[in-house]
């Protein structure tokens, strides 16, 4: 594996969905990207929908500093007529300038996990 090179004056992110419950990429999934102020409130930046394979590439540059995605999976698994404990899943994530940043979920009605991922 070569060396990734980044641009010093960004950072990048990208997501990807898994439903463990289903053993399926969460395909479909909405979520919204926020980004902490300096009063210490978030505001939302943008909005993504997963594709086919769970995955959001779409995040325009980013700066350094801390993120909130916002991941819809009540809406998720309403549409798959599947009752869920957690409406939502929030993950808040710090950056810094020229690095990627890859923000997987694990899903499953009644759980989530992620991790920095590569």
């Amino acid at each position: 594996m070569g060396d990734t090179k980044h641009d010093p004056n960004t950072a990048t992110i990208s997501s990807h969905v898994l439903d463990t419950s289903l053993g399926t990429p969460g395909k479909g999934l909405k979520m919204a990207l926020f980004v902490r102020e300096g009063n210490g409130n978030f505001s939302e930046i943008s909005r993504h929908e997963t594709n086919e394979d769970g995955r959001v590439k779409d995040f325009k540059p980013i700066a350094a500093g801390v993120y909130k995605l916002v991941f819809e999976t009540d809406e998720y698994y309403l549409k798959q007529n599947i009752e869920c404990f957690y409406p939502e899943c929030s993950i808040v994530f710090r950056t810094k300038l020229g690095e990627h940043y890859h923000v997987p979920l694990l899903i499953s009605p009644f759980g989530y996990t992620t991790y920095r991922g590569s």
